[in-house]
């Protein structure tokens, strides 16, 4: 999934504000560094998302090349999740 920067800035907000309201972080910067922070972690972890992705489509059409006439009865999007899930473990990689 890909959220503009704008969306990403107010989950980063969100994300700021709910652990503060927790109790579950101690603010010793401005709010804006934090949120900033957040934003880069969140901006990061999209990136490789779709990173992820663009490698799970490219090792699917290698594989569904090599079996040749064989692949028609080959659902590809289950075997592009599992793809991706195999590569996400790999990686470490939540998604």
């Amino acid at each position: 999934m890909r959220l503009r920067e704008e969306q990403i800035k107010r989950l980063a907000e969100k994300v700021y504000s709910d652990l503060v309201t927790e109790g579950l972080i101690k603010p010793r910067s401005e709010r804006g560094t934090a949120v900033d922070g957040i934003v880069r972690a969140i901006s990061a972890d999209f990136s490789r998302e779709q990173i992820l992705e663009r490698d799970a489509e490219r090792l699917m059409d290698e594989t569904m090349a090599s079996l040749g006439k064989g692949s028609g009865d080959i659902d590809r999007r289950k075997m592009l999740r599992m793809i991706k899930e195999k590569l996400a473990r790999e990686r470490k990689i939540v998604l």
